[in-house]
Parts: structure tokens; sequence; C-alpha cells
């Protein structure tokens, strides 16, 4: 590969938080330490899990899983009730650590964030010896860890902070992205989840290196869109910029199915595990908005979606559920179903309370 494509220049640091939630909750409540625990959900199997502890990871419970099924693997497992007002304060700290670096700060959640430190404000120089920095000061002033990939772009950063979880740091320098790349599992590729993992493994691809093979033209024919973002990354090719105070204008999450499916009952329970998934992303990013629009894609590639806003916010998981449903309720299903999603848009600025928007009715896009 001519990896003139790839810019060595640039220093890209992604950090993530180690169980962000339950580790605050560890540090603030001596009880909890060493033992399993779930922020979210409930011991009467209600909702689903926001944050689980490495402890009680090790029982294979995870976040957006259900109570019942974490309580299944874990039978002695802690519920916590999640303290967002004590998150956004942590998080607040963490975030004042990043900018003794670098403005170049983009946030993607309360605990985590990418950091371009190619011209870094203390002129260290080292994005390496800079994480070491920011690692170590919040774990001197926060008492908790984080850990850190660090690379010449966002792609790779983000995957290289996963790699050695908890309390870890991984640099992949340009030398090594090809080899990197092509060793790399597909289900590890941002933007490959279940499905698509399954529709390309069908396909003989299991590992960059197959992606690779594959012409530009085959991807965009499988994957439509992403087939061209797997093309270039699969590369080493990621030229998108680390974007200070991103305004995000909705939140969402959809799947499309394997199969095409028929039958209401089924969709509706793929609608309530989606809003269940959709609520955990909202509460960890602690938006909440007042416009739920509700998306599905037919099996000859048509999409219809369908919006209700309303006066207050959507900060009840089954007030959403239910809102969704009437929008389900309300097409014509003449045709098979290929994907479906929901997301919140129209965020409250929490600010001066005002909202970004102002669609107060229903209506369709």
């Amino acid at each position: 590969m001519d990896d003139t494509i790839l810019n060595k220049k640039r220093k890209i640091i992604h950090l993530d938080m180690d169980a962000f939630f339950a580790s605050v909750d560890q540090r603030d409540f001596e009880e909890l330490r060493g033992k399993p625990i779930a922020v979210g959900g409930s011991p009467d199997g209600r909702g689903v899990v926001a944050t689980a502890s490495y402890e009680a990871r090790k029982y294979g419970v995870k976040s957006a899983m259900s109570s019942i099924q974490a309580i299944k693997l874990c039978p002695h497992l802690i519920f916590t009730r999640p303290r967002f007002d004590v998150y956004k304060q942590v998080s607040d700290h963490i975030r004042s650590i990043f900018y003794r670096y670098t403005d170049l700060v983009e946030p993607l959640s309360l605990d985590e964030a990418f950091l371009d430190v190619s011209h870094d404000k203390q002129h260290i120089g080292s994005a390496l010896e800079i994480a070491k920095r920011i690692k170590r000061e919040i774990k001197d002033e926060l008492n908790l860890t984080v850990s850190a990939g660090v690379s010449v772009n966002k792609f790779v950063a983000k995957i290289a902070s996963d790699m050695n979880k908890p309390d870890g740091l991984t640099f992949i320098g340009p030398s090594k992205i090809v080899t990197f790349m092509e060793e790399l599992p597909v289900e590890k590729f941002f933007g490959v989840g279940k499905v698509t993992a399954n529709k390309m493994r069908s396909l003989g691809i299991f590992k960059g290196l197959d992606l690779k093979k594959q012409s530009h033209v085959d991807l965009m024919r499988w994957f439509g869109k992403s087939g061209d973002f797997f093309y270039q990354i699969v590369r080493g090719i990621d030229n998108r910029a680390v974007v200070p105070n991103r305004i995000r204008k909705s939140i969402g999450i959809e799947d499309t199915f394997p199969n095409d499916i028929g039958q209401l009952d089924e969709l509706k329970s793929i609608l309530e595990d989606l809003n269940s998934r959709l609520y955990l992303r909202l509460e960890k990013g602690g938006k909440w908005g007042r416009t739920l629009t509700l998306k599905v894609k037919f099996e000859d590639f048509t999409v219809l979606t369908r919006s209700i806003s309303i006066l207050e916010i959507f900060k009840h998981k089954e007030d959403m559920y239910q809102v969704a449903l009437s929008l389900l309720l309300k097409l014509e299903f003449d045709k098979k179903v290929r994907l479906m999603g929901i997301s919140i848009s129209n965020f409250r600025d929490e600010s001066n309370d005002r909202f970004e928007g102002y669609q107060l009715s229903l209506f369709d896009d």
C-alpha cells in the first residue's frame, strides 16, 4: 500500500473511561467496591443495564442487557440507581483535564472523547506522553481510570483504546496500521453490528484482509453507503477531523434484519428492544428531546419516517415506547420490513432551557 494516504502528521487520542457509571459508584460507596454491580435496571427484572462493573462483566453482564438476563448470568448482581447529576459533574472535570492539552476536543458522550493533539498547548509534542499525563491526572484527581488509544486517525485510535481495557494505553503508529487493519476481525470495525458481521462472514469476509480484497463496486452493492466507508477504512484512510463543540441534532438506533419480517408481533418486540437501547444512549449522553421519529425500510427499499413531538421532553422509557408503538401501528404492512429504527431529536438546550427546534405536532417526512 502507498502509505502516503496516511496523514502521519496528525496525532489523535481516543479516551474512554472504564465502566464509567459503575466505577464512579464504586469509588463513592465502599460497600460496592469489588462487587458485581449494574447501574440501571432493577432486581425485579425490569429495565436494562446501563453500565456493568468489571466484576459483573466476568459473568457476561454488559450494557443494554435486560435485567432478567443479567440476573440469570449473575444472581448476586447488585443494582444501583443512576446518578446522572454526579456523572455529569465528574465528566465536566475530566473534560477540563483534556482542555489543558488541546482545544480540539470532540466529546462522544459523558465518558469518551477524541482529542487532536497535533499542536498541543503545552508543546509536549508526543501524543503518547500526553495520553500518559491525562491518565495520571484523572487517576490523581478523580480516582478513576481511563483507557487511551493513540494513532494518526480517529478510527484506529478508537479501536486502540478498547484493546487493553481497563486502564489501557495502546499506540498504533503509521507503520503498523496496514497490518493492524488487515488482521482486525470484521466485527471490530466501526459500523459493523451483528447483522452486518454475519453478512460479511456469509460472503467469506472474516478479517480486514478479506475485506480489502473486495472491490469498491461489490462493497457498495452489498452494504450501500457503508461499503464506501469499509473500502476506505480498511486501507487506513480516515481523514475525519476532530470537531469540537459538535452539536448533535438527533440520537438514534436502527437495525437491519438478516431476514425481512412481516409479522407485527415480531416487529413490536424488536421495537421494544430498540427503544431500550436508545434510552440507554440518551441517559449516557444526558440528552433529552421532545421529538420521536420512527423509521421503517421495506423489502423493496422504500423508506417511511413518522414523527411525533410533545410539549415536554421524552424522559421515560415507557413513554417513548408507547409513542413509537403508536407510530408503528399507524403504518400499513403490505410489504415485509428489512430495517427499523427510532431516534430522538429537538433536544433541550440546558443552558437556557430552550429547544433546538419548533415542531409541535405530528408530521410526516
